[in-house]
């Protein structure tokens, strides 16, 4: 087919319209781009959630200790390396410690900042797996117990100021900004200065963030 142009209109016209094909074409391509970029980037967020946190270790039998609940809170950035590829530092205030089923409903109320360093892998557009290293700094220990109706607590200074562990989960992105994860903590630093018998932390979590 042999394209016949008869007057200078005709040219002009035909050049618009292809003007205005390569402009949507290059507003098309920008705007995908722009999107990979800021997943690329990854961003900014806040997270929260409860935990249910114990102790364990070798040195100890299995029904020694029983969860105890807590909750975490704090703040997180996401850097991307490419589509699938995440690097996560964070930084949260958790409340973690046990409880015993003896006469007075003993427990330890132990009270840190964490900051896990997590890589998470996208498998799929939602689902996400991560784990790495986290450091744990105490801001506070207390131990309580139930007797005759009160409440008795004290503080101790036997609790290490640092404990250092590893984080593994998986999460899953949800519409909106809106993502929600398990995780499970592994805590390889005794809990106690001085002690016969070596615990660690150990608990899960369940989370629901919003990165901005």
């Amino acid at each position: 087919m042999e394209l016949v142009l008869t007057s200078p209109n005709q040219l002009l016209f035909l050049m618009k319209k292809l003007s205005l094909i390569v402009l949507t074409m290059i507003i098309s391509v920008s705007i995908s781009h722009a999107q990979s970029s800021q997943r690329d980037r990854g961003g900014f967020g806040v997270r929260g959630g409860v935990n249910f946190s114990t102790f364990g270790g070798g040195d100890i039998a299995e029904d020694d200790y029983s969860q105890r609940t807590g909750f975490h809170a704090g703040l997180y950035n996401s850097f991307y390396f490419g589509s699938v590829i995440a690097l996560e530092p964070g930084v949260y205030y958790s409340v973690k410690g046990t409880r015993n089923n003896d006469f007075v409903n003993s427990r330890a109320v132990l009270n840190y900042v964490d900051i896990p360093v997590l890589l998470r892998l996208h498998l799929t557009e939602g689902l996400n797996v991560f784990g790495g290293p986290q450091a744990s700094f105490l801001t506070s220990s207390t131990f309580e117990g139930d007797l005759f109706g009160s409440t008795i607590s004290f503080d101790t200074d036997n609790v290490r100021e640092r404990d250092f562990g590893m984080v593994l989960g998986i999460g899953y992105n949800l519409p909106k900004g809106l993502n929600v994860q398990g995780t499970y903590n592994y805590g390889l630093s005794p809990v106690f200065k001085n002690s016969n018998v070596d615990v660690f932390n150990r608990g899960f979590q369940i989370s629901l963030g919003y990165t901005f």
